[in-house]
Formats: structure tokens, sequence, C-alpha cells
């Protein structure tokens, strides 16, 4: 209660106070550029390129859902000179201060908005909202590139040439990973295709690349497993014989021991298939701290421990650890 409290005073303040001030400035005079989330902080670094510094505002090992603004979080909002977020409910109720932020005339923008309603999931049961983990499809991610170029250029109308160039380029980087994606997820057998997660990140991932995806949690975090949630998976587990299942670096493997210790319970055999990042990437400074780099740990891991073909170190060869 507090984060909230202090968080929304500090903005009102912010909104009343300085919006009509300059935002600080670091030594070598670039903008300053906030990214609510690691995977939108790389876009944005990769399109910006030379022309401004970007920093996320959650790093590795961050939930999203449950992010509370710390006296740090909202001083880097308070003096970045734009920002980006994901929206479609991924922030939880920062959204509102967000928002609060782009009415006043700050440059802030949602770059889920990029993405036509017919193409985003809407679960039934969240509450009709859509599902915020666009990033999980690479085709459909790749739509919030051509956002952040357009939405650079309105900034900074002088390095338009270079975000778009910057923006062409890693579409096109973006158009092999899709294919990698879909190359080696397919080699998995059909009877062990299925993708068992400890929450629902993984529905745009499902549907794009044909693996069915079943989950402990839904797809906010902040709804707690009960133990109906917990039998089922384990029901669903040993009638399938499903080889593996997977936790996520950005919660706790709680839920998912649980469905570990059920199913070795009734008599059956299952691995921890490694660790998936959904909500947040890898270490910052490494390969899996990039975008491109989470995608393909993921579907290498995925495809490997599911019997699949994929190489140990991933697409290009450079993931930091053999996969399974």
């Amino acid at each position: 209660m507090f984060h909230w409290l202090f968080a929304g005073l500090l903005l009102a303040a912010t909104l009343t106070g300085c919006q009509a001030e300059a935002a600080p400035q670091k030594a070598n005079d670039k903008p300053q550029i906030l990214a609510t989330v690691g995977m939108l902080a790389d876009v944005v670094t990769v399109v910006a390129g030379d022309r401004a510094d970007v920093v996320a505002m959650m790093g590795p090992g961050v939930d999203p859902h449950l992010h509370k603004p710390t006296r740090r979080d909202v001083r880097a909002l308070a003096s970045a000179d734009a920002i980006f977020y994901v929206g479609l409910t991924l922030e939880g109720r920062m959204a509102d201060a967000l928002e609060r932020l782009r009415l006043s005339g700050r440059h802030v923008v949602a770059v889920g908005e990029a993405i036509p309603s017919d193409l985003l999931r809407h679960p039934d049961e969240f509450e009709g909202h859509p599902d915020p983990h666009i990033w999980m499809d690479v085709r459909l991610w790749s739509r919030s590139v051509d956002r952040i170029a357009t939405s650079l250029a309105e900034f900074d109308p002088e390095g338009a040439e270079t975000y778009r160039r910057n923006a062409a380029a890693y579409q096109r980087e973006l158009r092999g990973l899709d294919d990698y994606v879909r190359q080696v997820v397919a080699t998995i057998p059909s009877r062990q295709r299925q993708l068992v997660t400890a929450h629902d990140a993984f529905g745009y991932f499902s549907r794009a690349y044909d693996i069915p995806v079943h989950s402990v949690q839904g797809i906010t975090t902040e709804s707690e497993a009960g133990l109906a949630d917990i039998t089922g998976l384990v029901d669903f587990l040993v009638t399938n014989d499903v080889p593996a299942i997977f936790i996520e670096t950005s919660l706790s493997p709680r839920n998912l021991q649980a469905v570990l210790a059920g199913v070795e319970a009734r008599g059956a055999s299952i691995s921890i298939g490694g660790e998936l990042f959904s909500d947040a990437m890898g270490a910052d400074g490494t390969y899996e701290g990039t975008y491109i780099g989470m995608i393909d740990h993921n579907a290498t891991a995925i495809a490997r421990a599911l019997g699949g073909d994929a190489p140990e170190r991933g697409m290009a060869g450079r993931l930091s650890t053999v996969t399974k």
C-alpha cells in the first residue's frame, strides 16, 4: 500500500510541478528513454541506436504483474524524456500513472496499441482484458518495432531515417528468429508436444508455433494456484506421459514443485526441462539478456526437453549454457 501511495503522490507532484520543465540530461546530452520491461527496452535500444540512452525499469527476474514502483522508479519516470510501456494490463496499476503522464504532455507510448484487437488473445478468465504477453509470438511482437520507430521519429524528427533503417534491419533478424522457432518446435513428436509452465504466459507462443500449453496459474501471477489446479495438471501429465515441465525465471518454482511431487506420487516419471524466460529476460550483458536470445533460449530448451531436434547452443550457437 505504501508503495502505491508514495508513487501516486510523487507522480502527482511531477505532473503538477515539473511537466513544463525539460527533463534532466546526462553528460552526453542524449535523450533518456525509460522502458518498463526488458523485452521492450531491448527493442527500443536497437531501434534508437546511438541516438539515445535506454534503460529498463524492471530488470532480470522481476515479475511485472506484481511490480510496485520504488522511489528510484518514480524518479526515473519523472526524469525520462520518453517512456515506453507494453500496456494491455501488463504493468497492472502502473498503467493509470503512465496514462496521466501521457495526458500531461510527456512522450509516453503504449506499444501494445500497435496490435489490432483481432490479433490479440482474449481469454475468458482474464476479465475481458487481452493477454499482454505479445512478445511470445515473434511475428506479433515485430509489429511493435514499427510503432517504436514511428514514435521515436515523432520525438526526434532528425533521427527519423536512423530509426527507420534500424527498425528494418531488426525486423529482418526477427523473421529469421521466427523461422527458427517454427522449425525446432515442429520437430517435437506430436504426442510429446505439450508445454507445461508455471503461469499462462505462453498463450501466444502456443498459438503461433502449434504447441498446446498448460499452466498452474492464469495469465496474471496475482492469482494463486489452488489444490484443484495442481491436481488437474498432475492428472493431465500422468495421463499424457508428458516428459518434462518448465519453471520460469521470474516466478517461484513452488507450484511446479508441487506438481512434480504429485506426478511422482502417482508412480510416473517427469523431469524439469529447464528454466524459461517469460516476463523477464536473462542477465544483463548476456545473449539471453536480449529479446532474440530470450526467445532462442526458450525455443531451444522446449524442443530439446520434449524430444525435438535443436542445436545445443541455439539458433546461432550463442546460448551461454548448453540446454538439455
